[in-house]
């Protein structure tokens, strides 16, 4: 627990808002890593700004166990907050400061348990994978999974520490965002048929969106264990026009899907293509040959899938005692490491519904069961997968 503390409050003090670079709290931590004896790999986007790090303790062999954690984290502009987001404080059994629960207390531990796993790992590998940018779209996970299977490099378990309250999770749904883009031809307001209003058009496409919505909900799998069971869809913002009597030329509907099934986003997809192609975009260039929408994806996170065997699943209820795995609605990177062939679960310390929020904070209690939690851990490493 010191050692996870200390390691934790050095983690606080990089601000590593996605919006920066985390390269500082990545080489820090590459660092500790490698002092440990791990081997370590950093790997910069094309920016050279941001990175993610993979490292591997114990041999060189297939189905090894990842410990994946995510090193960015959200802002505190406009938050109300009674402490300093960027050093770590201490009151009434809680660590505060931003990322302490999601989810820098999780990689404290894992980092801080590197000696440990040194001595254990014998017979099965363990890696650590620190990611950027998860909370704009899980991008680094989605940079570092192409890397690590052209390397072949095969874990057969990954753990992700998101805070569950130590609860062993074993699904969620996916998580699709999207801006879409709509260039249509300014005017006067007095005439409105001369001009193509951009943001009327925004408007046809978010009713769409909602009739999607109903269409989604009806087909809900009968024996979905989601809250709520069906695929949803969320319109996070429409924006557009520059006065009252100036007709918009530009437009922007922001929006996200959380798919509960696979197939449900291909179906949202195609029928947005068909409403664009051949309802919206005619009338828009009937008027304005040059007028378009454009759809830009922010990110497509597949959801992780619950599987009749998963090994990850049942390590993690071995070790915490639980009976029964659960589902929560919040993406993860999971799902991406499930892609890749690995058996995955959801479980770490700290309550989601303090991530985000001002005066962040883990419990002591919670750290000291996810020590525990990855401290015994390290006895799967002794047996061949």
């Amino acid at each position: 627990m010191t050692r996870t503390r200390e390691i934790l409050g050095q983690l606080i003090g990089f601000p590593t808002v996605s919006a920066d670079s985390n390269m500082a709290l990545i080489e820090h931590l590459a660092g500790l890593l490698a002092d440990a004896g791990a081997r370590v790999e950093v790997f910069r986007d094309e920016t050279g700004t941001k990175a993610n790090l993979f490292a591997t303790i114990g041999p060189d062999i297939d189905g090894g166990i990842l410990l994946s954690g995510h090193s960015d984290v959200v802002p505190v502009a406009d938050q109300d907050w009674t402490t300093d987001p960027w050093a770590m404080t201490e009151r009434e059994g809680r660590l505060y400061g931003r990322g302490t629960c999601d989810m820098k207390g999780f990689i404290a531990a894992a980092v801080a348990l590197a000696p440990h796993y040194a001595q254990k790992a014998t017979a099965r590998p363990i890696h650590f994978a620190f990611t950027y940018d998860e909370e704009i779209g899980c991008l680094g996970a989605r940079a570092l999974a192409p890397l690590l299977q052209a390397r072949g490099v095969r874990p057969r378990v990954a753990i992700i520490g998101e805070p569950t309250l130590m609860r062993v999770i074993e699904g969620h749904k996916g998580c699709y965002e999207y801006s879409v883009h709509f260039t249509g031809l300014e005017g006067h307001g007095s005439a409105p048929e001369r001009g193509v209003n951009a943001v009327e058009y925004a408007v046809r496409y978010v009713a769409r969106l909602l009739e999607l919505r109903e269409v989604l909900k009806a087909l809900a799998p009968p024996d979905s264990r989601f809250e709520p069971p069906w695929t949803t869809i969320n319109t996070g913002a429409l924006v557009g026009g520059v006065a009252h009597n100036v007709i918009a030329g530009k437009a922007r509907v922001d929006w996200e899907m959380r798919p509960a099934q696979p197939g449900d986003a291909d179906l949202v997809k195609a029928d947005l293509h068909e409403f664009c192609t051949h309802h919206l975009l005619p009338g828009m260039r009937a008027v304005a040959p040059m007028a378009d929408i454009i759809t830009e994806v922010i990110g497509e996170v597949d959801g992780l899938i619950p599987t009749s065997e998963n090994e990850a699943r049942e390590i993690a209820l071995a070790l915490t005692g639980a009976n029964g795995a659960g589902l929560v609605p919040f993406g993860t990177e999971a799902g991406i490491f499930q892609a890749m062939g690995m058996q995955a679960v959801i479980c770490g310390p700290g309550s989601i519904e303090q991530a985000h929020k001002p005066d962040e904070f883990i419990a002591l209690e919670q750290l000291a069961e996810g020590i525990r939690f990855l401290e015994r851990l390290g006895d799967r490493l002794q047996v061949a997968p």
